[in-house]
C-alpha cells in the first residue's frame, strides 16, 4: 500500500476518535461563552469531517491529476451505473434488512436515529451525513482498502473483507449484514466502472434520500415499525 494511503487511513481513524477530545472541548467552550451546548456535537462533526476531507484530497492531489485516477468507462456509461447504483444499494439494504429480521434482529438503526437527532438540532449537519461522510468512506473503504486488497485477491474476498471492515466502522454489529451488503454493492460499482466517482455518487445519493425520507416521514416510519414488530411477536407466539 502506498505511503499516502497509510497516512489517509491514519487521518480517517484520527477523525473518528477526535470527538473524544473535541466534543468535550466544544462543550466547555460553548458553556463558557454562553453558546447553546446542543450545537457542540454537530459543529464538531462538521469541522472534523471537513478538515479530514481537505487533508485527504490534498494527499491525493497528485494522483487526481493523473489520468489513471479518472480512468473508467465512458461518461454516459458511468452516469447510468451511478444512477442504477442508488437502486442497487437500496435493494441490497432491503434484502439484508429482511434477512436480519428473519434472524431476529430488531428493525431500525440507532446510528440513523442519532443522525436524525443531530440534523434536527443543526440542519447543516446533513452536509456531513449525506456528502462529506460518504465521500470519505468511499475513498477509504473502496479506493484504498478494497482497491489494495483487489490488487492481490479476487473480487469476492476483497469485497468481503473491506465490507466487513466498513460495517464494523459503523459500530452497529447487529446490522453488520446490512452494512456489508451496501459495501459489496459499492465495491461492485467501483470494479464495474473503474471509477471511484460512481460509488461516491451512489452513496451520496442514497444517504441523502434515506435522510430526507426518514426526516419527512419519521412518524409514519415509526408507526410501521411498531406494526411490523407487533406482527412478528404475534407470529412468534405460535412458533
Amino acid at each position: 500500500m502506498k505511503r499516502e494511503y497509510w497516512i489517509i487511513l491514519i487521518v480517517y481513524i484520527a477523525m473518528q476518535f477526535s470527538s473524544l477530545v473535541g466534543i468535550p472541548l466544544f462543550l466547555f467552550g460553548f458553556k463558557y461563552f454562553g453558546i447553546n451546548q446542543s450545537l457542540a456535537v454537530p459543529l464538531w462533526l462538521l469541522a472534523s469531517f471537513t478538515i479530514a476531507l481537505v487533508i485527504i484530497i490534498l494527499m491525493l492531489r497528485k494522483e487526481m491529476n493523473n489520468r489513471s485516477f479518472r480512468k473508467g468507462g465512458s461518461i454516459g456509461n458511468n452516469v447510468i451505473w451511478a444512477i442504477a447504483g442508488i437502486f442497487l444499494a437500496l435493494f441490497a439494504q432491503y434484502v439484508a434488512a429482511i434477512i436480519e429480521n428473519l434472524l431476529g434482529v430488531e428493525m431500525g438503526s440507532e446510528n440513523t436515529k442519532d443522525i436524525l437527532t443531530i440534523i434536527e438540532t443543526f440542519p447543516l449537519a446533513i452536509i456531513v451525513t449525506s456528502i462529506i461522510g460518504p465521500i470519505l468512506e468511499e475513498i477509504v473503504f473502496r479506493k484504498i482498502i478494497f482497491g489494495s486488497l483487489h490488487n492481490r485477491y479476487n473480487f469476492f474476498i476483497s469485497a468481503l473483507i473491506s465490507s466487513v471492515i466498513f460495517a464494523a466502522a459503523h459500530m452497529e454489529f447487529q446490522h453488520i449484514l446490512l452494512y456489508s451488503a451496501m459495501g459489496f454493492t459499492f465495491a461492485f460499482l467501483y470494479v464495474k466502472t473503474k471509477s471511484i466517482f460512481v460509488p461516491i455518487f451512489a452513496h451520496v445519493s442514497m444517504n441523502t434520500l434515506v435522510v430526507l425520507v426518514q426526516s419527512v416521514y419519521k412518524d409514519d416510519i415509526e408507526r410501521l415499525q411498531r406494526q411490523a414488530e407487533a406482527i412478528q411477536n404475534f407470529i412468534g407466539g405460535f412458533l
